[in-house]
C-alpha cells in the first residue's frame, strides 16, 4: 500500500490498472497504426511506383551516360579525323597557295618586266615624238621661207640623184652657156645630151588650196597654183633647154608627193602644158624611177663605148685559149710518154722478179746437193 495524501493506493491494483491502460493503449495504438497503414497504403504504392521510376530513371541515366560516353568517344574520333583532314587540307591549301603565290609573283615580275620594257619603249617613242615635233617645227620654219624651202628641195634632189647615178655623171649648180645655174645637170651622151633638173616647191598656193573652204576660195587658190606652175614651166623651158648644149627636154622636181598627186588629180592641163613645153614634172618617187632609167642608158652607152676594148680582150682571150690548148696537147704527149715509160719499167720489174725467183730455186737445189753427202758421211 502506498499512501498518497489522503489516498492509499494498492500496488497490485495499480499494476493491474497500468496493465489495463497499457493494453488499452496498445489496442488503440494498433488500431491507429492499422488506420495509418490503411491510410498510407496509397502513399506506399506511390512510393513503390516512385522507387521503380527512380530505378528506371537511374537505369536510363546509366544508359544515357553510356550513350553519351559512346557519342563522346565517336565525336572525339570524328573530331580527330576531321582535325587531321583539316590539317591535311590546310597543308595542301597552303602548298597550293604557296605555289600560286610563287607563280603569281613570277607572272607579276614578268608583267612588271614587260611593263618596264613597254614603258621604256613608250619613253623612247615619246622622245622620238618630241624630237619629231621639233623636226616638224624646224621643217615648218624651213618651209615658211622661200630660200630655205628651195634649199630643202635642192638637198632632197641631191640625195636622190647621188643615190641613183654615179658621181662622174652628175654636176650640181652647174653654169650653162647662157649664164644660168642649174640645180642638177645629168651628163648624158648624145642623144639625148645633158639633162637639167630644176627643183621647184609651190607651197603657198598649195596650202591656200588646202585651207580653202568656200568654192570661191578654192577657185582663187587653184588659179594661184596654176599661175605659179605655169611660171615655173616657162622659166625652165627658157633657161635650161639650150639647143646643141642640153637635151631637148628638162625635168621639174617637186619635193612633195602631195603636191605632185594634187597636180595630176586636179590640174592635168598643167601636166599637158609641161609636155608641150618639153618640161616633165617629177616627184621624189618618179624622179628615182626616171634616174634609174637614165642609169641604164648610161650603162648601155658606156658598154658600147668600151665594146672595142671588150673585143680586144676577147681576141687576147681566144689567143690565150689557143695557147692553152697547145700546152695541154704537149702535156698529153708528155703524159703518154711517161705512161709508156712506166709500163716499160713495170715490164722490166716483172722480168727481174721472175729471174730472182729462178735464182732462189737454183740456190736451194745446190744447198740440198751439198747437204746430202754430209748426211751420208755422218751415218
Amino acid at each position: 500500500m502506498i499512501p498518497v495524501g489522503d489516498l492509499v493506493i494498492d500496488i497490485t491494483d495499480l499494476r493491474l490498472w497500468i496493465a489495463v491502460g497499457l493494453v488499452v493503449f496498445a489496442v488503440v495504438l494498433i488500431r491507429t497504426v492499422g488506420r495509418v497503414a490503411k491510410a498510407n497504403e496509397p502513399l506506399a504504392r506511390h512510393l513503390a511506383d516512385l522507387d521503380g521510376a527512380v530505378r528506371a530513371l537511374n537505369d536510363g541515366q546509366n544508359q544515357l551516360h553510356g550513350g553519351i560516353t559512346h557519342v563522346a568517344e565517336a565525336q572525339a574520333i570524328s573530331q580527330a579525323r576531321m582535325a587531321e583532314a583539316m590539317e591535311r587540307r590546310l597543308a595542301e591549301a597552303g602548298q597550293a597557295l604557296g605555289d600560286n603565290l610563287g607563280k603569281s609573283s613570277l607572272r607579276t615580275a614578268r608583267s612588271l618586266g614587260e611593263l618596264q620594257q613597254r614603258l621604256r619603249v613608250i619613253d623612247e617613242a615619246q622622245t622620238r615624238i618630241e624630237k619629231l615635233s621639233g623636226d616638224v617645227l624646224g621643217l615648218q620654219d624651213i618651209l615658211s621661207n622661200k630660200q630655205t624651202r628651195g634649199a630643202f628641195g635642192e638637198i632632197q634632189l641631191r640625195e636622190i640623184v647621188t643615190g641613183a647615178l654615179p658621181p662622174d655623171a652628175v654636176s650640181f649648180q652647174a653654169t650653162l652657156s647662157n649664164g644660168t645655174r642649174a640645180d642638177c645637170l645629168i651628163r648624158m651622151p648624145y642623144p639625148p645630151g645633158p639633162i637639167v633638173i630644176d627643183s621647184k616647191f609651190p607651197l603657198e598656193p598649195y596650202e591656200a588650196l588646202g585651207r580653202a573652204e568656200t568654192p570661191s576660195e578654192k577657185t582663187a587658190a587653184g588659179r594661184q597654183l596654176r599661175t605659179a606652175l605655169r611660171a615655173h614651166i616657162k622659166a625652165i623651158s627658157e633657161k635650161y633647154i639650150i639647143e646643141g648644149e642640153t637635151s631637148d627636154g628638162a625635168l621639174m622636181f617637186l619635193p612633195s608627193e602631195a603636191v605632185y598627186a594634187e597636180l595630176h588629180a586636179n590640174f592635168s592641163e598643167i601636166v599637158r602644158e609641161g609636155f608641150e613645153a618639153r618640161v616633165w614634172i617629177v616627184s621624189p618617187t618618179t624622179c628615182m624611177a626616171t634616174l634609174h632609167t637614165l642609169r641604164a642608158v648610161l650603162k648601155d652607152t658606156r658598154l658600147r663605148a668600151e665594146a672595142h676594148a671588150i673585143r680586144r680582150e676577147l681576141g687576147m682571150l681566144n689567143r690565150d685559149l689557143e695557147r692553152l690548148g697547145g700546152r695541154v696537147t704537149s702535156l698529153e704527149r708528155h703524159f703518154s710518154q711517161a705512161r709508156k715509160d712506166v709500163e716499160e719499167i713495170r715490164v722490166s720489174a716483172d722480168r727481174i722478179g721472175r729471174r730472182s725467183k729462178r735464182l732462189e730455186v737454183v740456190d736451194f737445189a745446190e744447198d740440198e746437193t751439198r747437204a746430202e753427202p754430209a748426211r751420208q758421211a755422218g751415218e
